[in-house]
Order: structure tokens, then C-alpha cells, then sequence
């Protein structure tokens, strides 16, 4: 009986994986580029992974309603 929720709930966690692994690494990958044009400084760069690392974890947050 539990076993299509469960199918379900996986499915879920693997699109929110894939949405966060995306959002992390285009923010790196921004904030690389903005840096190496000399437009940021290292604490912004660690304010903007610090934000990430937040939105990363609110987003997996998500899981706990389904």
C-alpha cells in the first residue's frame, strides 16, 4: 500500500536534489565569473555561499510536507 507513496516521495527527492545541486553550483559559477572580473570580493563570496547554503537547505524543507 505504501509502496506507490514511497515511489512518489523518491521521485520528489530527486527532482529537489537536482534543483538544489543547480542552484549551488550556478551560483558558484556566477560568483566565479563575477570574481574573476574583479567585481567581488571573497566575503562576497562567502555571504553568497553562506545564502545558498540556506536556500539549499529551506528547499529540502519542502520534503517534510509531502
Amino acid at each position: 500500500r505504501k509502496i506507490p507513496a514511497f515511489i512518489r516521495l523518491s521521485r520528489h527527492t530527486a527532482a529537489v536534489l537536482t534543483q538544489n545541486i543547480g542552484l549551488a553550483l550556478g551560483i558558484k559559477a556566477i560568483f566565479l565569473v563575477v570574481t574573476l572580473t574583479g567585481h567581488a570580493t571573497m566575503w562576497m563570496a562567502v555571504f553568497a555561499d553562506m545564502g545558498v547554503s540556506l536556500l539549499v537547505v529551506l528547499n529540502g524543507l519542502r520534503l517534510l510536507r509531502k
